[in-house]
């Protein structure tokens, strides 16, 4: 059969090994599975089925260096999780059997207790079997904090398999960000990466939640999942008719050909990679300095790092020699001057060259403040009409107040002039048309204060370059929020008077717990911020998943959403909220929201503030596109996301409540949480439409308004 594409040049600079303890591991997975019961009699897999996976070959790839049991144990993990996919699929898929479905993985969990002192039942199954047999062999181990964090990876793998059971025949194909964030939990990278760390280094748990470890995991998934998409393209698509692929994604996404959008992956798995290798590099030295790590610790996270990366040659050796894979003459094409032999596919030096040169270089060579004229606005895609609180203009004046008595409009960022232009209380009335005046003067101050400190950041820390002092800030503001029956700290400048006042007025009848949740989204913008200054001080424009993830803690839509859900108390479940719909309903609406901001705000960070972080720019350095084309394909994106929230609130959300057997009153709760949502994304678009802080006029009056070293005096604490 004739490939369908043509197999890009990989960037793949780590060469692969394979672990000498292969035929163990071959051995013994195969006699564990029969005494798991996984093979003949289980209706899916025969001895003969085993050997042709030869997962005892896929994991030596994977995992070089780990010791003979070692490698055999995690051996027996994927032969568990290949099993159970296939068990799902011929029991429940099917069938269409939603109910069994979700009964037999709700046992799943119980087979996994973090105390093994904890009784499990009698497995009922296979795939019950193996993994109880499993758990107790691995977790003896491994500390107490790595096995939640292995459990709760090993729960999203296998509930995804219920979103699949639910959408198995929508035939509809995802836009490229909910693609990207569903193939990471379908595809179960994540899951890999936990036992990445069984047979390296356990990551110590004070870093283990940190953004540098979670985009190192992140992007080892992306590159992981991304890559094999290209290899099983023509056996997914073409012989399958599977819609999760991301070539056929991205060919649907941009209208283009088969061979144009497998380039595309590859560019966006090559900047994931490069990705991957800049946080290793510069943000994980730093958090270890940051949380004081031992050098035991910081070895750990070395041996760990480089496992991952282990993982990711091998995964490309495995891709580029098995017959499951459309790889004619891969072998051939990735050897240099005929060089030949077990690992060489990572040894082609000019495709390695060429990916490493123009791709990396050129996110650090923008020109700020280039003139680009008045920012160009399409035509929106907005189903939701618009409300307007009745309090409105009583709102503004007490805003006015709020902002002198808190200091901050005497700190040389703002003054009632920008306030004035940025005139939050609009943005408040739309998201919270039906708040009291209380209610209006309390969302417009957060909102307020939240864009101060967006605006404070870069000017008060960014121009001098000092992270230390914005890391310094950071730190003062989460002790502004306490959670229970802490003192406030004294306070040294506005944003933390503003901080505490609102941490008072909004925590009063919060519950502990409710509390640590809500100061959370405000550390993680806070944090977001700084991120945004390291960029700065680099000059580089973030790669394009990277910008897209992190722009949501930029733009505050974690804060500005529990504002939403402070009023909900405890009828819905919080594992409700953490469940996949709305997950998916809550960062359609945020990318929808951030995009905006950049659309409108594109002439005032481009041309007056000499800004990278902003989505129009990140897709014109990655395309290398111009403005237009960079708005266009911005546009279809904030279309397709916005479609893609109507999609699940309309079919997603009700099978939601049956899966977890809402009351009527919890179920109240859930549609007005989406009217809530959707005020927020029509009040979010008014607000840019109307206010002067993006407008052209305004920007040439005001762009020296203030001159970027006054910052420099300001106290930071």
């Amino acid at each position: 059969m004739t490939q369908p594409f043509v197999l890009p040049h990989f960037y793949m600079p780590y060469p692969a090994r394979l672990n000498p303890h292969l035929d163990e591991a071959r051995a013994h997975s195969g006699v564990w599975a029969r005494e798991m019961g996984m093979l003949e009699g289980s209706g899916v897999w025969e001895q003969s089925d085993l050997d042709a996976h030869d997962y005892g070959l896929l994991c030596a790839y994977t995992h070089p260096d780990c010791d003979g049991p070692a490698l055999s144990l995690i051996t027996d993990w994927y032969v568990w999780v290949f099993f159970f996919d296939d068990h799902f699929l011929e029991v429940f898929k099917r069938s269409q059997d939603r109910d069994g479905g979700k009964a037999y993985l709700d046992r799943l969990p119980l087979f996994m207790p973090l105390d093994l002192s904890t009784p499990v039942p009698a497995p009922e199954n296979p795939v019950e079997a193996g993994l109880a047999d499993l758990w107790a062999r691995t977790v003896p181990a491994m500390s107490v904090d790595w096995r939640r964090r292995f459990s709760v990876a090993t729960e999203h793998l296998l509930n995804e398999s219920m979103w699949e059971l639910s959408n198995i025949n929508e035939g509809r194909i995802s836009n490229p960000v909910e693609y990207i964030e569903m193939r990471r939990k379908v595809g179960g990278a994540p899951w890999s990466a936990g036992l990445v760390e069984y047979a390296t280094a356990e990551v110590p748990a004070s870093v283990a939640e940190s953004r540098p470890l979670r985009v190192l995991m992140e992007t080892f998934s992306d590159g992981v999942h991304l890559r094999n998409d290209l290899f099983s393209y023509q056996r997914e698509v073409e012989d399958e008719g599977e819609l999760s692929n991301g070539v056929l994604v991205l060919e649907t996404f941009f209208g283009c050909t088969t061979q144009e959008a497998a380039e595309t992956v590859n560019d966006i798995l090559t900047s994931r990679l490069h990705q991957f290798e800049h946080t290793a590099l510069t943000e994980v030295p730093c958090l270890a300095l940051e949380k004081g790590l031992t050098p035991d610790q910081v070895g750990a996270v070395a041996a760990y790092t480089r496992g991952l990366q282990d993982w990711q040659s091998g995964g490309h050796e495995w891709h580029m020699r098995s017959s499951r894979y459309m790889n004619e003459g891969a072998l051939e094409e990735s050897r240099p001057f005929g060089v030949g032999g077990f690992g060489t596919s990572a040894a082609n030096v000019g495709a390695l060259l060429a990916s490493a040169g123009a791709e990396r270089l050129r996110a650090y060579t923008h020109v700020p403040y280039q003139k680009v004229g008045p920012s160009r606005l399409p035509d929106f895609y907005m189903p939701f009409r618009l409300s307007l609180s009745p309090h409105l203009e009583g709102a503004r004046h007490r805003l006015t107040d709020w902002m002198h008595g808190m200091g901050m409009l005497q700190e040389g960022v703002w003054d009632e002039d920008k306030l004035a232009a940025a005139d939050l209380p609009l943005c408040a009335a739309g998201i919270h048309p039906d708040a009291t005046a209380d209610g209006l003067d309390l969302s417009s101050a957060w909102l307020s204060w939240g864009t101060y400190g967006d605006d404070y950041y870069p000017l008060v820390f960014g121009h001098r370059r000092d992270l230390a002092a914005a890391r310094l800030c950071s730190e003062r503001l989460t002790a502004c929020m306490p959670i229970e029956g802490d003192a406030f700290p004294v306070p040294v400048n506005g944003m933390e008077r503003g901080l505490i006042d609102l941490w008072r007025r909004t925590t009063v009848e919060m519950t502990p717990d409710q509390r640590r949740t809500f100061r959370a989204a405000v550390d993680v913008m806070t944090e977001s911020w700084v991120w945004e200054l390291s960029n700065m001080t680099q000059h580089r424009i973030p790669d394009p998943i990277d910008y897209l993830e992190m722009r949501r803690a930029t733009f505050g839509s974690d804060l500005t959403m529990s504002l939403c859900r402070i009023g909900h108390g405890r009828t819905v479940p919080p594992e409700v909220y953490r469940s996949g719909p709305v997950q998916s309903l809550e960062k359609a609406a945020a990318d929808y929201a951030m995009l905006i901001n950049d659309v409108f705000s594109y002439q005032k960070e481009i041309e007056y503030e000499g800004e990278i972080h902003n989505g129009i720019l990140v897709v014109q350095n990655f395309f290398g596109c111009d403005y237009p084309t960079a708005l266009g394909i911005i546009h279809d994106l904030m279309t397709q996301r916005m479609q893609q929230f109507e999609h699940v609130a309309a079919h997603e959300f009700p099978v939601l409540y049956e899966d977890f057997k809402l009351t009527d009153e919890a179920r109240e709760i859930m549609d007005g949480y989406v009217a809530e949502l959707r005020n927020w994304l029509s009040g979010i678009l008014n607000w840019h439409q109307q206010v002067p802080r993006y407008q052209s006029d305004y920007l040439a009056r005001r762009a020296h308004g203030f001159l970027p070293d006054r910052g420099s005096a300001l106290p930071v604490g």
